[in-house]
């Protein structure tokens, strides 16, 4: 049950014990122009930590993504199914949120860079393989890693 912006104002305790009823009530208060009763320094924080939190995602697929392309490349006898998905799913979320966020595009250049080495260090782990096994410079484009048809050879 939604709350009513005549209830209570939520303070912080209330906002720590029970997020989701903080923010309902927030917007609750935003929908009707109530702006002075609004925690500010509560709901700008939330609302920067979402940001974060959409670039971290993006970021968290990109490794995923170009992990299983660089077991998809260095390990042509151990390709599965299962890895077919994994990439796919990859791409489908990445591109849901280039389409619920487009600016983030803007973001992918830099995101896939810093993502990179992790990818390698999460190849490593899932392969076996040493690292100097895989290029130091990403070998996929962006444009290859968003292709739902992109495949690298061996």
């Amino acid at each position: 049950m939604s709350r009513s912006a005549d209830d209570p104002p939520m303070s912080t305790p209330l906002y720590e014990k029970d997020f989701y009823q903080w923010l309902e009530y927030t917007t609750d208060l935003v929908r009707e122009g109530r702006f002075e009763e609004i925690d500010r320094e509560l709901l700008i924080d939330e609302l920067e930590s979402m940001g974060k939190r959409d670039k971290r995602e993006l970021a968290n697929r990109l490794i995923i993504l170009m992990a299983r392309l660089l077991k998809w490349q260095h390990q042509p006898e151990a390709r599965s199914s299962g890895w077919i998905g994994s990439i796919a799913e990859q791409r489908v979320q990445i591109a849901g949120q280039l389409e619920d966020s487009p600016s983030l595009r803007g973001m992918l250049p830099d995101a896939a860079e810093k993502a990179y080495p992790k990818a390698i260090a999460l190849a490593v782990r899932e392969t076996g393989l040493p690292p100097d096994r895989f290029p130091a410079d990403c070998p996929f484009s962006l444009s290859q890693l968003l292709d739902e048809t992109f495949f690298p050879e061996s």
